[in-house]
């Protein structure tokens, strides 16, 4: 978060404000729009030299706050709720069906309700690269497990004709009794996941997690444990950028990754075996 006297900008409008400016300057930096475009009762050379004031302010803002897309600087607070310039809802429309029943989603105002059977996914109408994503989510049984592919390879979701998953990047959605759930069902010890927002790659995705990792290798693992139990509501920021990805539990930053392949696709609700309901969930499509 940068501050100074008047205002505050937070992570994700300074890589907005800065994606905005490479749209309207050009390679050169003379702008998409004219110079005698802005001439006003003021007089152009005043407009003119106030505009560019403008862009090369918020650009500086914008260029300090790079340093939160570093894996190796410190995790940080984000309380982004949706509101602003850019951020749509998703509802039934923005959806496709892919290998669920009929009834296994269903929408009601701002919430998106999910049976957990069967095993599978919905997906977006279309597919995203660059974006941020918030949303909350509730289990409603103990040990419940559900997800959010942020980025889900086409040709993975084409090929499920029955119960499954697809192949993409995975920001988990756990309730905090899976883990023991998991255990005493006699399988091994669960040493390899957390309830708490673990983000990986499925099938043939790959990323680089940000670290802590799991024993594997293959999952960041959150640097805090921050879900609250079943049947209360969990937040979610997420930040996908370039090939990189980072998620918010309850408004602080815990776990990512880089290099992520594929780092553009859809955006799936999971649907794996316990009812789980999603409310509040936007997107903002960044540059």
């Amino acid at each position: 978060m940068i501050q100074n006297r008047w205002f505050q900008i937070g992570p994700a409008d300074q890589i907005a404000a800065i994606g905005w400016i490479s749209l309207r300057l050009g390679p050169s930096g003379s702008g998409s729009c004219s110079d005698t475009q802005l001439e006003t009762a003021e007089g152009k050379d005043t407009v003119v030299t106030k505009y560019r004031s403008m862009l090369f302010s918020v650009l500086f803002l914008g260029l300090t706050g790079f340093s939160h897309l570093s894996a190796d600087e410190p995790k940080s607070v984000a309380k982004i709720n949706g509101s602003g310039p850019g951020w749509v809802s998703l509802g039934k429309a923005d959806f496709a069906k892919v290998n669920s029943a009929d009834d296994t989603w269903s929408f009601k105002g701002d919430e998106i309700h999910c049976t957990g059977k069967p095993v599978s996914v919905m997906r977006t109408q279309k597919q995203y690269t660059n974006f941020e994503l918030v949303c909350e989510w509730r289990h409603m049984k103990d040990a419940g497990n559900s997800g959010i592919f942020v980025w889900t390879i086409p040709s993975s979701l084409e090929s499920l004709k029955g119960p499954g998953l697809p192949h993409g990047i995975e920001v988990q959605v756990l309730d905090l009794g899976y883990k023991d759930a998991f255990e005493q069902g006699g399988k091994r010890k669960a040493d390899w996941f957390t309830c708490h927002g673990d983000v990986f790659p499925v099938g043939a995705a790959k990323m680089k997690p940000f670290a802590p990792v799991a024993p594997n290798g293959l999952r960041s693992f959150p640097s805090k444990e921050l879900t609250r139990d079943t049947g209360e509501w969990n937040h979610y920021y997420v930040r996908a950028i370039n090939g990189e990805v980072r998620l918010w539990v309850n408004g602080e930053e815990v776990s990512g990754g880089t290099a992520c392949s594929p780092s553009t696709g859809y955006l799936c609700l999971e649907s794996e075996g316990s009812p789980i309901e999603f409310r509040g969930l936007k997107l903002r499509e960044l540059p």
